[in-house]
């Protein structure tokens, strides 16, 4: 019956207003056995008699206190300044009764006690002429019954089943509004992982709207997530297709005799083993990214020498540099401080950084290779004098498989769109960043910051 979690919440606030009113009911029951409806009429009708025998209007007080006494059956005493009696109406048929004493804790009903120990209830006022009066009665008995029925059941009954019944229903409304924004986020979560939900609505307190707006960031996150997935089967499907298709189409050919010349053969089998290296890269690059995210990769930190480092990068590139005609500089200061990190690792970024550039970078173009430090981090940027990146591509120039531009590379095929990927990953893995700027018609940098770890 309470298994949702509204029920369980109304069941919970309903309890403790159930517990509040029975604390409240307590309380008032006790007040009400100590402070009774008869003790209070009893109280009343004394002052009443004891405003009437103040205003005695020139006669002397004794003859007041006399009538009144017999007048309204209460007790009258008279005490000098001195505490001392005066007159007691009721000298003759009662035990006597004394001054009261002042009490550390006074009561809420004023009771004094006769020689035999019999209760009253009373009044007392000092008068201009520093004496008392007292006007005193029998304390009413009563019953718990009494009490019950006369005094505590009609409040109960007028207020506290109301305020009981006023209370569950705000309960159930705030049980709601707890309640229904996580039973819609419990719904939606099994709605995943599909691709269709949509974010949910954030409601009730702010601690829910927290949890709602944190299920809706992972919402986002999973949805692109999956989404990146299915572009990596496409575009991994995609690479892999064209040269499946030459490897198959060229071996058929030697299969089938159409290549029946030296030269025919010989043409065939380059394309073929060209094709599969391509294939071979592109399967160890998705390993090293598969790695790299998996945080398996082999990253062995050692001192490192950036200087020396772009200095043989830079002569690792100098035969195809040459043939493409572009310059290459390394602006490095001997002074550069040594940094913790993988040195073949560094060493593959800056390769497809170069690589990268060189591919864009024209007949008589500069790439640049500088490296500067600052307080806590080094900054290495590859910079070329090519046409540029549009600046649409710049968000995604790091994603997997994204190509800016192919129209730019002339027809020609240069891999598969992984070598800034892997490099993102490589300078993240080393607690570094990577960013690009570029200017259409000015050239590119990639801004490469490694941290100096002392």
């Amino acid at each position: 019956m309470f298994s949702s979690l509204r029920s369980r919440l109304w069941l919970s606030y309903a309890l403790l207003v159930v517990t509040a009113l029975s604390v409240v009911a307590i309380i008032l029951f006790v007040y009400l056995i100590r402070n009774p409806f008869l003790y209070r009429q009893t109280l009343e009708r004394l002052q009443a008699v004891q405003a009437v025998v103040m205003e005695r209007d020139g006669q002397p007080i004794s003859f007041v206190a006399e009538r009144a006494s017999k007048t309204f059956n209460v007790r009258i005493l008279l005490f000098s300044a001195d505490r001392q009696i005066l007159l007691d109406t009721y000298a003759k048929r009662e035990p006597a009764l004394s001054f009261p004493k002042e009490k550390l804790l006074p009561r809420s009903v004023p009771i004094i006690r006769d020689d035999k120990k019999a209760a009253w209830l009373y009044l007392i006022e000092q008068l201009a002429d520093n004496s008392y009066i007292m006007v005193a009665a029998p304390r009413p008995r009563i019953s718990l019954t009494n009490v019950f029925t006369d005094d505590f059941l009609p409040l109960i009954i007028q207020s506290g089943v109301f305020a009981l019944l006023l209370s569950l229903v705000v309960a159930f409304f705030f049980a709601r509004w707890i309640a229904d924004p996580l039973q819609k986020v419990v719904t939606t979560a099994h709605q995943m992982p599909s691709a269709e939900i949509t974010p949910v609505e954030p409601q009730g307190p702010h601690e829910v709207q927290e949890l709602t707006r944190a299920f809706n960031d992972m919402i986002q996150r999973t949805q692109a997530s999956q989404k990146s997935q299915r572009d990596f089967v496409a575009n991994v499907s995609h690479e892999l297709k064209t040269p499946l298709t030459s490897v198959q189409g060229f071996a058929q050919a030697i299969l089938d005799g159409t290549a029946n010349t030296d030269e025919s053969q010989k043409q065939a089998a380059q394309v073929i083993y060209d094709e599969s290296a391509r294939m071979h890269r592109m399967v160890l690059d998705l390993l090293d990214l598969a790695r790299l995210d998996a945080g398996t990769a082999d990253i062995t930190m050692s001192p490192v020498n950036m200087s020396a480092l772009l200095n043989a990068i830079a002569e690792k590139f100098t035969p195809q540099l040459q043939r493409a005609g572009v310059n290459i500089k390394v602006d490095a200061s001997g002074q550069l401080p040594a940094i913790s990190a993988d040195g073949d690792r560094l060493a593959q970024v800056f390769t497809n950084l170069v690589d990268n550039a060189l591919k864009f970078t024209p007949r008589d173009g500069l790439i640049t290779l500088h490296a500067s430090a600052a307080t806590n981090e080094i900054l290495i940027s590859v910079l070329d004098t090519g046409a540029g990146i549009p600046a649409e591509s710049l968000p995604h120039i790091f994603d997997r498989f994204y190509q800016a531009d192919p129209a730019r590379k002339g027809g020609e095929k240069h891999g598969a769109g992984l070598g800034l990927a892997i490099a993102h990953e490589i300078v993240q893995a080393h607690g570094g960043r990577i960013s690009v700027r570029s200017r259409l018609g000015e050239g590119t940098s990639f801004d490469v910051f490694l941290p100096l770890k002392k």
